[in-house]
């Protein structure tokens, strides 16, 4: 059966609306682990800016006639967790890490989810969902290389937490006299 523009665009809302608000929680679970104030406020402040994002998703939504999907929203916090069961052994700073490159992912991910809303709405004619679209994919495209930016030097001092009793000294680490940024 085949669904109308207004539908489909609805449809594609309600599934930003759910990736948004399981990532908002992820971002949260993230903010408050570990031991490096510098990506637990990145973390933070990406969480009060993707709560942004599924409110004014949601917004649109209704303003379209529709409304956040429970059960879209339940479904994808079960996928949220899915990566932490592998990081429950890591020590802090390598979960540090991973959790650098789980954002990474995610925000990709979101940029070419909000591409595909992008070119739905454009093919409507929805310019107002379009425009939406457009600037929540540069708000998850800036935070991306935010994140990238963080990878190689938390990668970094991981692995010089974890090899401590090999390396010399003057190497790297994070502590307060010698912090990597």
């Amino acid at each position: 059966m085949a669904e109308t523009a207004a539908e489909i665009i609805r449809r594609y809302l309600e599934d930003a609306i759910a990736a948004e608000k399981s990532f908002e929680s992820q971002l949260r679970s993230f903010a408050a682990e570990g031991v490096d104030a510098e990506v637990q406020g990145l973390f933070a402040q990406h969480a009060i800016e993707t709560q942004g994002q599924h409110e004014r998703l949601s917004v649109r939504l209704e303003e379209l006639g529709g409304r956040p999907s429970t059960s879209k929203a339940a479904l994808a916090r079960v996928f949220t967790f899915a990566p932490r069961v592998a990081q429950v052994a890591h020590e802090a700073d390598e979960r540090v890490a991973q959790n650098l490159i789980v954002a990474f992912s995610v925000e990709n991910s979101e940029c070419a989810m909000y591409e595909a809303l992008i070119a739905v709405a454009s093919r409507a004619g929805d310019v107002l969902t379009e425009m939406l679209a457009r600037d929540i994919q540069a708000q998850e495209r800036a935070t991306a290389e935010k994140v990238w930016h963080f990878i190689p030097t938390r990668a970094k001092i991981a692995y010089n937490v974890l090899t401590a009793g090999e390396l010399d000294p003057a190497v790297e680490t994070r502590v307060q006299d010698n912090p990597i940024r």
